[in-house]
């Protein structure tokens, strides 16, 4: 089989055919909304934000931060437990018209408590883009905080649609409707 593909195809577009399975098999990981930079964020100073462009902690008000930098710095903040802080860096953003921005707020109201306003910063988030698995995660466990199980299941099954049922936010919302809330 192999000398019949050498045969027919010349050695670049013989390379191509793997690195086109590689981006087949890797688009589901775009739709589960994973934030791989998350675990690799460093801990900044209070008053500061990991710039991904200096690769270092800088004043949260320099110019030249990006959005994206403070939306993904605000939930590593937001995931230490320093909700707040996470709310007042998302307010800072120039455009805060994001999926990812409502998601991180919703997540960071919710976690205070408010878990009818994160309910609705899910929705927004979910209106600008749809197949955001960690957004659908997000409001299923804050249906669930409402005692509304039949709402989290069918973010659940949408969420099954979009990244399959082995996906994190699968995974982690079915652990909060079997009652092992995420930690």
């Amino acid at each position: 089989m192999n000398t019949l593909i050498s045969s027919i195809l010349p050695a670049s577009r013989r390379l191509m055919v793997p690195a086109l399975l590689c981006l087949f098999y890797a688009s589901p990981s775009f739709a589960m909304g994973d934030n791989s930079t998350q675990s690799k964020t460093p801990d900044c100073p209070s008053g500061q934000v990991y710039d991904s462009v200096s690769k270092q902690c800088v004043p949260d008000k320099t110019s030249s931060l990006s959005d994206q930098d403070k939306t993904n710095y605000a939930y590593h903040l937001a995931k230490k437990g320093q909700y707040q802080a996470a709310l007042n860096l998302l307010d800072s953003l120039k455009n805060g018209n994001t999926a990812e921005a409502w998601n991180y707020r919703g997540y960071a109201t919710r976690k205070l408590g408010r878990t009818d306003e994160g309910i609705g910063y899910y929705q927004r988030a979910l209106a600008l883009e749809p197949n955001y698995a960690k957004a659908r995660e997000y409001l299923g466990e804050a249906w669930m905080v409402k005692g509304r199980r039949d709402l989290a299941q069918e973010q659940l099954k949408v969420i099954s649609g979009i990244c399959g049922q082995s996906c994190e936010e699968y995974r982690d919302l079915q652990a909060a409707i079997n009652g092992h809330p995420e930690s």
